[in-house]
């Protein structure tokens, strides 16, 4: 492992305290929304989203109006930092047809690191390994970094869609 290489990790109960200092830094760089936290950013009780993601990790127990998700901490080994969290959507339902099967967010702090593109890398593994064959993503065509990191991985442009009024490309992965 290289020195700034990171481990994907499922949230725990022994994560709190870090995970919580974690959704503090986005919220003090102005950030509001966690992209791929499965709502870490609107739910205030770590504890209650710690069961939420691990109630969405199965289909006996999914939220019925969600999918199933796999959500993972990206840490930094050497100090167990959380840089960054990141999620795997298994199936795309109708709200998440554009948006894809994976979000993603890095510690304020921790961007231009390459951290994103390491977090992607792994999670197409988690993918494969979780029988999906395609990966979409989609970006906000003027988020230039999140671009590079899916160009990085070997996402292919497929098509644009508005969102929110914002102008947003989707990517595929073909995974074999």
């Amino acid at each position: 492992m290289k020195k700034d290489e990171i481990v994907l990790k499922r949230p725990v109960s022994a994560m709190k305290e870090s995970a919580l200092a974690y959704r503090k830094a986005h919220f003090e760089s102005g950030e509001k929304t966690i992209y791929g936290s499965e709502l870490f950013d609107q739910i205030e009780s770590y504890d209650e989203w710690l069961k939420a993601v691990t109630r969405n990790t199965k289909p006996e127990t999914v939220d019925p109006n969600w999918v199933v998700t796999d959500t993972f901490f990206a840490v930094r080994p050497g100090d167990q930092e959380i840089v960054g969290i990141i999620d795997l959507r298994h199936s795309l339902n109708g709200f998440l047809k554009d948006l894809g099967h994976c979000g993603y967010s890095v510690r304020p702090s921790e961007r231009r690191k390459g951290y994103g593109t390491q977090m992607l890398r792994q999670l197409l593994d988690v993918a494969k390994e979780a029988g999906l064959q395609k990966l979409q993503l989609s970006v906000e065509r003027d988020n230039t970094a999140s671009v590079r990191v899916i160009q990085n991985n070997g996402g292919v442009y497929e098509r644009s869609f508005s969102f929110e009024g914002k102008e947003a490309d989707v990517y595929g992965f073909l995974l074999k």
